[in-house]
């Protein structure tokens, strides 16, 4: 029965559906046969009134442009043909590469919880949580210009000792504060791919108690 509904799912039509937000991301559940780089890619749109929806789930991997390709074609093919105003999701996700060859108008935010993974990754520990507050400033503060100024104090701050992480946080400015473009009361639903990260957070839990008996396909 849950085969039925997932494929019907997957196939259902969206003509004259419009997406205001939508979140992507490569869930990982741990079951058997997974690599690294396997997951699932959830994809979640808002409508104007709020109202989220599933819109994609399929097996993937989260360094393939093509399978990211794939899934957008497949969303405008079954009638999405308004592009949603912006797309939220982690950059490692090559699932970007393909977004502006599919919805050209789409903006795009990246994930402020796993943008400070990765900077928080390419510091000593004894600067992480330091660091961690910093970029909490960043993406906390109450205007752009505000976002702005907390930015340049953190690159200010690392980028002499840990450029790297420095790198890894000014490489991705521009689309680490595109929610500011948007209403203030969204911000909190925008800077993060935390709907997709919530909806499966059970699934996981699940999956994590019977990993040995869990397919890919189940």
């Amino acid at each position: 029965m849950w085969k039925g509904e997932y494929e019907r799912c997957g196939k259902r039509e969206l003509a004259g559906k419009e997406y205001v937000y939508m979140w992507a991301d490569g869930v990982h559940f741990g079951v058997r046969l997974e690599d690294a780089s396997q997951c699932i890619l959830v994809v979640i749109g808002a409508n104007a009134e709020g109202k989220k929806e599933l819109l994609a789930m399929v097996d993937s991997y989260r360094e393939s442009a093509d399978s990211g390709k794939e899934l957008l074609l497949d969303l405008k093919q079954r009638g999405l043909t308004v592009d949603p105003k912006l797309a939220v999701g982690d950059g490692a996700l090559r699932f970007w590469k393909a977004l502006p060859q599919v919805f050209g108008t789409t903006q795009t935010q990246r994930c402020w919880v796993h943008k400070t993974a990765n900077v928080l990754n390419k510091l000593p520990k004894s600067q992480q949580a330091k660091a961690k507050a910093a970029l909490h400033e960043i993406w906390m503060a109450e205007s752009r210009v505000a976002a702005d100024q907390a930015f340049d104090h953190f690159l200010m701050t690392y980028e002499p000792k840990y450029p790297k992480a420095a790198e890894c946080l000014a490489k991705d400015r521009h689309p680490l504060l595109t929610f500011y473009d948007f209403p203030a009361e969204h911000w909190t639903h925008i800077r993060t791919s935390n709907p997709i990260e919530s909806t499966f957070a059970t699934v996981r839990l699940r999956t994590a108690k019977t990993r040995g008996c869990v397919s890919r396909a189940t």
